[in-house]
């Protein structure tokens, strides 16, 4: 049975129910000073503002040594009422300090199959249930492609889906060639990130033809460019056949984009603005897909350790 992996274990994929696909609990970067997401007690408002929407799954794509507070995630989970995945993986090397990935260099594959098999931080704590990568602007540097073919080996080893973060929504099909064409992961084991920053449609539909899914994350600040291309693009997709790919997230990377606490649109946004106009452009079937369905597939994973 394939089931969902979350931070107080693993339910059945069908029992995630509306779900956002993309988002942050809590994140650290030192590229963004004093904009820490770190107060539980704001983690804990965000998802009750998002369950008392309907909400019932939050996937948390911060990956190891970005604050991701994996300590904190089960009691966050339960007070909020919602089911909350997990990442391992590494993001861009500009996301850290130097001596943290030192710690990690030579044992990426054991660090992310111990985490998502064993618990984070090497056991002790909840397993995550995803491999969260990034790439860079229009391209893949040193960094990218050896933390993605490590990405790529956990996979093999574990079943774990690969969550892609493309710098402002580029190189997707990059990522494809590398993960797909040279290391063997399967398409729609990956989900491709912040395609909305890059509203090219030739490209979302041959990443759909591929067989990947589409996640489109925002607004994570509310002055996005592309914000206001988001419905245009999902509906090309769906024009194209591609609405059982697509997926939707709120990408929250900041105190001030939190709903609860910073005044941002946060993640009841999700559901309180974009899950209505999706009903209303693109039908109730498409929004199911989207909310429901498709996450139950993207991240619903036949464990293999």
């Amino acid at each position: 049975m394939t089931v969902a992996r979350t931070v107080l274990g693993d339910v059945p994929a069908d029992a995630l129910g509306i779900c956002d696909a993309h988002d942050h609990l809590f994140f650290r970067s030192p590229r963004l000073p004093g904009q820490e997401l770190d107060d539980v007690d704001a983690a804990v408002a965000e998802l009750r503002g998002f369950r008392a929407l309907g909400g019932r799954t939050v996937v948390q794509w911060t990956p190891y040594g970005l604050g991701r507070r994996a300590d904190a995630l089960a009691k966050v989970a339960r007070a909020g009422d919602v089911h909350v995945i997990a990442a391992t993986g590494l993001h861009q090397a500009v996301h850290y300090d130097p001596d943290v990935l030192e710690r990690v260099r030579g044992r990426l594959d054991e660090l992310f199959v111990e985490e998502l098999t064993e618990g984070m931080h090497g056991g002790g704590l909840p397993r995550a249930g995803m491999i969260k990568v990034a790439g860079g602007f229009h391209g893949l540097d040193d960094h990218a492609r050896t933390v993605m073919a490590a990405a790529a080996r956990a996979h093999h080893a574990t079943g774990a889906p690969i969550g892609v973060h493309h710098e402002l929504g580029t190189a997707s099909l990059d990522v494809l060639d590398l993960l797909w064409g040279r290391h063997g992961v399967p398409p729609e084991r990956v989900i491709l990130g912040h395609l909305n920053r890059f509203p090219d449609p030739s490209v979302h539909v041959e990443a759909g033809e591929a067989g990947a899914f589409l996640a489109f994350d925002g607004p994570s600040r509310a002055n996005h460019a592309t914000d206001w291309r988001l419905f245009d693009l999902l509906a090309a997709l769906v024009e194209a056949g591609h609405a059982d790919r697509l997926l939707l997230g709120g990408d929250t990377t900041t105190a001030a984009a939190r709903a609860s606490t910073g005044g941002g649109p946060g993640m009841p946004y999700l559901l309180r603005v974009m899950r209505p106009r999706i009903v209303r452009d693109l039908g109730e079937a498409v929004a199911e897909k989207i909310f429901v369905e498709n996450p139950a597939r993207a991240f619903a994973v036949d464990w293999r350790r």
